[in-house]
């Protein structure tokens, strides 16, 4: 069996772990699998924001681990995984609409101006709802290089998501704290990355003049 097809096989069980914590979170509400903690809103945001943050990092991690382990064919699974990111971070954001606000716009409004934490986290809602929608190869064709742009704001949906958790919280950082600092090695890595690419073309650049007869 080749790479190719061990993807092919390997995807519908990751797909089956990643919608895990999701198919928990609905069986604990209907105490089919367990039960609520006191606050039972509460609870099923926290796990869905928390399940969000995860494959924001998982999938900010495929390239660095593609790159350290030579394993290209782990790209295969970073739309899935993005797309998982965005299903937890909608769930979440759905909960707080319907379950804690009740869709009364006027409070919806007031949430989202007033309360900084819930400021980030809608404008990290409205960056990934972007990304999801342009996900598709014919979107990515279509974009050219705007798709491209517009996909690297997945780190700045890391911070905006690590922020909003951070000041949600407000005494016990530890979590938060974990998350930033994963995401501060990732977003490390890839700017090491971009200055050695530079650094490697200019030099190849700088070969190329030197060489006579070359423009």
């Amino acid at each position: 069996m080749n790479t190719l097809q061990k993807v092919r096989w390997a995807k519908p069980v990751i797909f089956l772990l990643c919608l895990l914590p999701f198919l928990l979170a609905v069986g604990d509400a209907f105490n089919i699998t367990g039960g609520l903690d006191a606050n039972p809103v509460e609870d099923l945001q926290d796990r869905f924001g928390n399940w969000a943050l995860r494959f924001i990092m998982i999938a900010l991690s495929i390239t660095p681990l593609r790159k350290i382990s030579g394993w290209n064919w782990l790209s295969r699974f970073r739309r899935m995984l993005g797309l998982f990111a965005f299903f937890y971070v909608l769930m979440h954001f759905l909960v707080w609409l319907i379950l804690d606000q009740g869709l009364l716009l006027s409070a919806i409004l007031e949430d989202i101006v007033k309360r900084p934490f819930i400021t980030l986290g809608f404008a990290a809602f409205v960056l990934l709802t972007a990304m999801a929608a342009t996900s598709t190869a014919v979107m990515r064709r279509r974009m050219g290089k705007r798709w491209q742009q517009l996909h690297y704001a997945v780190y700045v949906v890391g911070v905006l998501g690590v922020w909003h958790y951070w000041w949600q919280v407000k005494a016990d950082i530890r979590e938060p704290l974990l998350y930033a600092t994963i995401l501060t090695v990732l977003l490390g890595f890839r700017l090491v990355s971009h200055y050695r690419s530079v650094a490697r073309h200019r030099k190849s650049g700088e070969k190329r003049r030197a060489v006579p007869g070359t423009p």
